[in-house]
């Protein structure tokens, strides 16, 4: 493979440097031969879209397709929070983003969306079905944490405090971190205390659960695009009204809710939710709106990239770093809608076509 060059301003460094790209890394000392592909403009680390779901999907090429759409994006690492088929054999392809599979979602019976989840009669066998999909994932877990229970008539949480706790012990014994989806509050603080790695969503987060998650390190996904969906879901939820009005209040107040979690210094990343409910390739408007929540564009930009990134266990633009940049003609700290349109996207040291 020839040897790629590369020179711009460097985020977050913000210094301009030549870059060469051999073997998939990145490399700081010239490399004779090499083929210049970017001369001018800015480079960041490949994007990162922390909350998706490639495999959502009736078979692994639409599968294919939604991780196309995510690339072309910008997002070049993506945590797949739950998705209900195999999709590792995409690990496989040198074109499609880097993903990190959470495995399927863990759940009780008519507790979650029919069909996506591994559904427990039982709630003791959590800590065992935790085990598995710690074994069959790439690191992660993915727990149902809270969702409607239609005889209380609203959100309620899924598993017992002592339980769930050993359920996050297996994960962490077994070297998997554990996130959960939540909407609510009842169910957060059990899983904070419980040692959760990560929250998705979070919108019932309130003042002593922020405080939880600061002294526990716990980090929070709030995909703030997923919400929006809120007042439909609500629309949907006559049968229920006291669900629906908490969906309706959830989503009021997120943006506060959100931006509380920010000031507090609660590690927040981006992701989009893609595949539940929201189209694949919306990462740039996730950023957006972590910036107009409280986030200044530089630190929404760091929430889908190098901070993600390293989060994430993968490195921004260093040497012997994996080559996975995107470049920009402009800065997008000075304008988001920049991020928009990558002027070049390489990934495992390779330039794609655009």
């Amino acid at each position: 493979m020839t040897a790629l060059h590369l020179r711009g301003v460097v985020l977050p460094e913000e210094e301009e440097r030549d870059l060469w790209i051999v073997n998939g890394r990145i490399r700081t000392e010239p490399v004779p031969g090499a083929r210049t592909v970017v001369d001018g403009g800015y480079l960041l680390p490949g994007l990162v879209d922390a909350h998706c779901h490639v495999g959502i999907a009736e078979d692994l090429a639409e599968a294919a397709t939604q991780a196309v759409t995510d690339r072309d994006a910008g997002a070049l690492l993506i945590r797949d929070c739950g998705s209900p088929i195999d999709t590792s054999p995409l690990q496989e392809r040198l074109d499609l983003p880097r993903l990190i599979r959470a495995g399927r979602h863990i759940a009780r019976p008519k507790r979650y969306i029919r069909g996506m989840a591994e559904e427990l009669d039982d709630p003791s066998l959590l800590p065992d079905v935790v085990a598995e999909q710690a074994a069959n994932g790439d690191g992660w877990v993915k727990l149902v944490g809270d969702y409607i229970d239609r005889e209380v008539g609203d959100l309620a949480p899924l598993w017992p405090d002592d339980i769930l706790a050993e359920a996050i012990r297996v994960a962490h014994a077994a070297g998997a971190r554990v996130t959960a989806h939540v909407f609510g509050s009842d169910a957060l603080l059990p899983l904070i205390e419980a040692g959760i790695d990560c929250i998705e969503h979070g919108t019932g987060l309130t003042d002593d659960t922020v405080a939880a998650m600061v002294d526990h390190g716990t980090a929070l996904v709030p995909t703030l695009i997923n919400i929006e969906t809120f007042p439909g879901i609500a629309a949907g939820a006559s049968k229920y009204p006291r669900y629906a009005g908490h969906m309706l209040d959830l989503y009021g107040r997120v943006r506060r809710t959100v931006g509380t979690a920010i000031e507090a210094g609660i590690p927040v990343y981006a992701g989009t939710d893609a595949g539940g409910g929201i189209a694949h390739g919306r990462i740039v408007d996730e950023i957006v709106a972590l910036h107009e929540t409280g986030m200044t564009r530089e630190q929404a930009i760091a929430a889908a990239s190098w901070n993600a990134r390293s989060w994430l266990g993968w490195s921004g633009i260093q040497d012997s770093s994996a080559a996975d940049i995107v470049a920009y003609a402009t800065d997008p700290r000075e304008n988001l809608d920049t991020l928009r349109t990558p002027t070049h996207l390489i990934l495992r040291g390779r330039l794609l076509p655009r």
